[in-house]
């Protein structure tokens, strides 16, 4: 042993008994000689000798590589002896008389290497200079197993690095020219002679050999889709295919080669009416009872995989073949086929099943095409026999039951699971219930009939799933006929309705019946007589009273979905329901008290029952004494928990938990989804004495902001029923608010909590001049927050950009601007010029002007210029009057009117054949009209003499302009600042740069 094979030794040891120095010294050692020009030569001659696996590896990887970079440099006569050396490798034959060291003795993972090595060379010198590799090398595996196992591995490697990245769709376009040069010269040379050697050696081992039989079928499988399909498809190959995968006594692996050879067969690309012809000559129906008489193994998947593509290839020739024939034999091998595809799906691999499903769809939709008016008798079988199949599916496995009731991590991953399959499976069902609906309505009828009528709790799974296939059919029934209720409808609903399941204390059972319910309450819309019915489904155990919180909830958010659809109808039955919901106190103090270690959101925070109350004792059609009375058994014990908790904080603060925290939280979210149902109308108008009870309401939540200042999910919260309140109380929230306003104000710095608040105020801005003295002191804090948080600069873009906080700032930004518009727009102009918020004006102009020129977003620019000419009007009310606000008038004129209405519109980025930007252009113009309004000859002077000579606008241009904006006639107007912006921007080509 010399230092070279020391040397790699070393470098493969993996025991991590030899010192990482040494190591490292190896492997550069072994580096040095891969660099070595004559690397290759060393390499070939050690492997005449050497019997060591890793030397071996190691020399043919750097051969490997000298070929596969030094290649074109070598001289011809080191290129010959490259390609001969490794060709009697190869061959089983010795490098030199000398050595009788036979590579191919190697272990596989050795001949593997020594495979891409002769591949690489095929890749270059094949068929131009080294024509006869292949035709060479067939007479040699006459030598035995190891030699069709050796060309097996060339040629499976030859198809990895060229062939089948030609086939996926290699961007390499020299890959793709070489691909074809081999292919080319392949099937004009030798191919033939390998089809025939392939058939050979399968038809003499295949009792004997089945490894090198599988290795042979393999390597065959691939090239099947490049070949001439004859030389496969004929009277001598397809027999010997179909006898391997009947032969019963042969080796599995061995069957399944052969009907993956099968699969390529039929997947084999051509024209579809050949297509179809082939797919008739196979007789696949012989193979059809496998997949029912075989155990499960790797075979049976394998057969079944081979029927789902057959199905699939003749799908599409019924597809894309136009002819009555042609159609008609697809649907006759279709239907031969389909009960086999059938069986396949009752246990399959979840990627078979995709493509069965999909499949599937394809048969519904064609047998649709073919009969569009009734179906045949052996059609309606299959129908049935698929939505069976689609109810097996999609029951859950019972061995789950107790992970997906309690929804443990398992039950999670399980209900996921089974989310995913059901997708599809839906889509079918729905495609099945287009094509034959009264199959399909038989069938849901069948399988929610015996749900009902089942004693047992045991059937959990079946139960569940004949309520899934319900609701989903209920996704594609049309308002109109879920209105009518037509006899599938009107007889399921009713018995729904009065049904009570003995697994209904199942969680996923109670859910889906609730949701079900609901998605059909179209048809309780018109048929009220159902409506007490209903009622009480969500407000008995099956609903609200259901012993699984997760179930109560989702029962609460639904009910309150039902009394939203059915608000019309439930006049007569509200007293009824609101006595009701007196007998569920118990339960409803659960959403305010019972706060469990598991955190809920949206639907199932609990607060939508009292939405659902809100909504029915906030109609007029209820008593005035009624109303009253609900509404104070509702409010009174929600405020006197929260008071009495407060009570305790400012007693002893340190022993308030967080418990008690979301305690309150809870409360309040209550009181605000329970005062959803008010309007203001009734609180201040109609009944004042509904007002009054909230406004005491809003006295004890305010004080939550004095006690827990610091509390952010608090101060959102009550942040939430203030929005509500200004909805419900209009103008009589106003004295709350200067108070209100101070508490959220504290420790309101950062963009996300100043965000919050703006969206607030800009609620405010509709009492218009009514807030007048309140917005002169808020405003001045706001906007100099708001300017100390926002960036002078731009936002950054691109990668990392992305940020939850450029997030929250740009949210910001939105908003102010939405806040700026609304004081605009309202009256309260003024507000920016009162004496404390002076200091801010110039920053703010500053600020729009900027904006309506380079903000990306157009309609914050539109914006902007609608801002600018409110505060035109009403800060400079004629010409030559006094200036409310002193340099403003000059402000507009110098800057406004030219960095916006001018320069901005001459920019490439301005799109005026965008719809948007039109828009904004004409906002523009509109600007531009009020400035000559209000400005008079002053304005047209300025564009005159230093707007318009600025751009180089020709002076006739500018004339003409400055008369056309004296006239009343705004759309010429437009017209023609349209046309001489283009004009300029095409004299200009994008060179003028304004500054």
């Amino acid at each position: 042993m010399d230092d070279l094979e020391r040397a790699i030794l070393i470098s493969f040891d993996e025991s991590g008994a030899v010192d990482s120095a040494l190591k490292l010294q190896a492997l550069a050692f072994c580096q040095q000689v891969k660099e070595a020009p004559t690397a290759w030569q060393i390499c070939i001659e050690r492997l005449g000798f050497t019997k060591l696996p890793q030397v071996q590896f190691w020399c043919l990887q750097c051969l490997y590589e000298v070929v596969s970079s030094r290649y074109a440099a070598m001289s011809s006569e080191e290129k010959a002896f490259v390609r001969e050396s490794v060709f009697k490798m190869v061959c089983y034959e010795p490098v030199d008389e000398k050595n009788l060291v036979r590579v191919l003795d190697a272990p596989g993972y050795v001949r593997n290497k020594l495979a891409q090595v002769l591949a690489t060379l095929v890749k270059f010198e094949y068929p131009v200079v080294w024509s006869g590799v292949f035709v060479d090398l067939l007479p040699h595996l006459s030598k035995g197993v190891e030699l069709i196992d050796m060309f097996c591995r060339v040629l499976n490697r030859l198809d990895a690095e060229l062939i089948d990245a030609e086939s996926h769709g290699s961007d390499e376009v020299t890959t793709l020219a070489v691909a074809s040069r081999v292919k080319d010269a392949m099937r004009q040379q030798c191919v033939p002679q390998i089809v025939r050697v392939w058939y050979e050696v399968v038809s003499s081992y295949k009792n004997s050999n089945s490894e090198i039989c599988i290795a042979v079928l393999e390597c065959m499988r691939k090239y099947i889709a490049w070949i001439d399909i004859g030389l496969i498809a004929n009277d001598v190959f397809v027999p010997l295919l179909f006898d391997l995968v009947l032969g019963e006594g042969l080796d599995e692996q061995l069957r399944g080669a052969a009907a993956s050879c099968l699969l390529a067969v039929v997947s084999k690309g051509m024209n579809f009416q050949s297509k179809l012809a082939l797919l008739q000559s196979l007789r696949m129906n012989r193979i059809f009872s496998l997949v029912s008489r075989e155990r499960e193994s790797e075979f049976k998947s394998k057969v079944a995989i081979l029927l789902a593509g057959y199905g699939a290839e003749i799908l599409l020739c019924f597809v894309k073949l136009n002819s009555e024939e042609a159609r008609g034999v697809s649907m006759e091998l279709l239907e031969e086929v389909l009960p086999s595809v059938l069986r396949v799906m009752q246990n399959c691999e979840a990627d078979l099943a995709i493509k069965i499903v999909e499949f599937l769809s394809g048969y519904v939709d064609s047998i649709k095409s073919l009969s569009p008016t009734s179906l045949s008798e052996k059609q309606l079988v299959h129908v049935g026999q698929i939505l069976e199949m689609i109810r097996m599916h999609i029951c859950y496995d019972p061995d789950y039951r107790h992970n997906v009731d309690v929804l443990d991590k398992i039950g999670q991953e399980e209900e996921d699971r089974m989310s995913d399959i059901r997708k599809d499976l839906f889509s079918l069902l729905r495609n099945v219930g287009r094509v034959a609906p009264e199959v399909t309505q038989i069938f849901i009828h069948t399988s929610l009939v015996n749900a009902v009528s089942s004693p047992s709790e045991k059937n959990v799974e079946e139960v569940e799933a004949a309520l899934s296939i319900f609701y989903a059919l209920g996704e594609s029934i049309s308002e109109e006929a879920m209105k009518n209720g037509n006899g599938f409808i009107g007889k399921l609903v009713p018995m729904l309705l009065s049904t009570k399941f003995q697994c209904h204390s199942n969680r996923i059972v109670a859910l889906i019946y609730l949701e079900t319910i609901m998605r059909y309450t179209k048809y309780v819309q018109e048929n009220t007589q159902y409506i007490p019915m209903v009622l009480t489904v969500f407000l008995d155990d099956r609903g609200i009273r259901h012993p699984n919180v997760s179930v109560s909830r989702r029962a609460s958010y639904l009910f309150m979905r039902v009394v939203k659809q059915l608000k019309a109808n439930l006049v007569p039955f509200i007293e009824q329901i609101l006595q009701i919901w007196q007998s569920l106190q118990d339960k409803i103090a659960q959403f305010t008290l019972d706060i469990s270690s598991k955190e809920f959101s949206g639907y199932e925070d609990g607060s939508h029952i009292f939405e659902a109350i809100g909504i029915l004792a906030g109609m007029e059609d209820v008593p005035l004494e009624k109303q009253s009375e609900y509404l104070s058994a509702l409010l009174t014990p929600l405020c006197q928990q929260v008071q009495t908790l407060l009570m305790n904080a400012q007693a002893e603060p340190v022993q308030i938990s967080s418990t008690h925290i979301a305690i309150i939280q809870q409360n309040v979210m209550a009181i605000n989804a329970l005062s959803k149902g008010f309007s203001e109308r009734l609180a201040t108008s109609i009944r004042p004495t509904i007002g009054l009870m909230f406004k005491q309401t809003l006295d004890v939540l305010l004080q939550i902001l004095v006690v827990f200042p610091d509390i952010e999910p608090l101060r959102n919260k009550v942040t939430s029923f203030l929005h509500c309140m200004v909805g419900i109380l209009g103008p009589a929230v106003i004295p709350y608010l200067p108070k209100a306003l101070d508490q959220l104000l504290n420790d309101c710095e950062g963009p996300k909590e100043m965000g919050n608040f703006l969206i607030l105020i800009n609620q405010l801005t509709k009492f218009r001049t009514s807030i007048l003295d309140i917005m002169e002191e808020v405003f001045p804090i706001i906007v100099g927050r708001i300017f100390s948080v926002l960036p002078s600069d731009p936002f950054p873009t691109g990668p990392g950009s992305n940020t939850e906080e450029i997030r929250e700032l740009l949210n910001l930004q939105k908003t102010f601007y939405a806040f700026l518009h609304l004081m605009a727009t309202n009256e309260l102009s003024s507000v920016l010029i009162s004496p404390k918020s002076r200091v801010y004006l110039d920053q703010i102009m500053q600020f729009l002007l900027s904006s309506s020129r380079h903000h990306k977003d157009i309609s914050v620019r539109k914006s902007c210029v609608q801002i600018f000419v409110i505060l035109i009007k009403e800060w400079y009310a004629t010409p030559h009057c006094e200036e409310k606000v002193p340099g403003f008038r000059n402000f507009i004129m110098e800057r406004f009117a030219t960095d916006c209405c001018l320069y901005s519109v001459l920019e490439k980025s301005f799109n005026l054949h965008d719809a948007a930007t039109d828009i904004l252009f004409g906002e523009i113009v509109t600007a531009q009209k009020v400035m000559y309004e209000k400005f008079g000859d002053d304005f047209l002077n300025h564009l005159l003499s230093r707007a318009f000579p600025a751009t180089q606008c020709p002076q006739n241009y500018a004339e003409q302009y400055c008369q056309k904006l004296q006239t009343t006639d705004f759309k010429a107007l437009k017209s023609f600042y349209k046309s001489l912006v283009e004009n300029l921007k095409s004299q200009q080509n994008g060179s003028l740069v304004f500054r």
